[in-house]
């Protein structure tokens, strides 16, 4: 995995970059609905819908450099090519651990790689949460109880900058479309709406293709 260090001189985002970093709340949240209709035919074929909605995030952040954009202080900004997936791993006696899964764009390596960091948690194996000592990392959290219409994460700080992204229960409507609500949330300095909605147009893109 590699990084580029960002130029602020010839960063076409530096004024928002600058702005956002003054903020004492520079995080904002956008919840839409994503459609999982193809992914709920998969799981017939075997395919984990929670691991595949791991991949889909994944790769939908992936397509947006900004979302893989990281800052340190405040003037070191850092595009990283590949990130790590730090996923919540729901534990046998209801409480939860953290994983750590490389993103691959090959969905079989990934599944894979998932399936066996999820089984050793769950097993036993303890991975500490991240302390900062990173940043190419995404959180990644699924709430199945909850058809959630809106959410906001535990944030240390406005010097926070790597995103949380969740997903809720499946419903199936009257269509027969199955859907979830899905919540990114973000560091204003590095990222826009815009910005989110090509990651969202990605993400269904690739639950779609799977």
């Amino acid at each position: 995995m590699a990084e580029r260090v960002i130029d602020l001189d010839t960063w076409p985002r530096a004024g928002a970059y600058r702005l956002f970093r003054t903020y004492e709340r520079p995080h904002f949240a956008v919840t839409v609905r994503l459609d999982v209709t193809h992914l709920m035919r998969r799981k017939a074929d075997g395919v984990s819908p929670f691991r595949a909605c791991l991949y889909a995030l994944a790769a939908g952040c992936h397509a947006v450099p900004e979302l893989r954009t990281r800052f340190r202080g405040q003037d070191i900004v850092v595009e990283h090519d590949r990130l790590t997936l730090s996923p919540t791993i729901a534990l046998p006696d209801g409480s939860f651990g953290f994983g750590y899964v490389a993103y691959q764009p090959d969905w079989p390596a990934f599944d894979a790689a998932a399936e066996a960091e999820i089984a050793a948690v769950r097993g036993g194996a303890e991975r500490a949460p991240s302390n900062g000592e990173r940043d190419d990392l995404l959180y990644l959290s699924c709430l199945p109880w909850l058809d959630f219409t809106g959410l906001t994460n535990a944030l240390p700080d406005a010097q926070d900058c790597i995103p949380r992204l969740s997903w809720g229960k499946f419903v199936t409507g009257a269509n027969g479309r199955t859907t979830c609500a899905f919540t990114a949330e973000v560091h204003h300095a590095i990222a826009d709406g815009a910005h989110l909605a090509q990651a969202v147009e990605a993400i269904q893109d690739t639950l779609n293709a799977l």
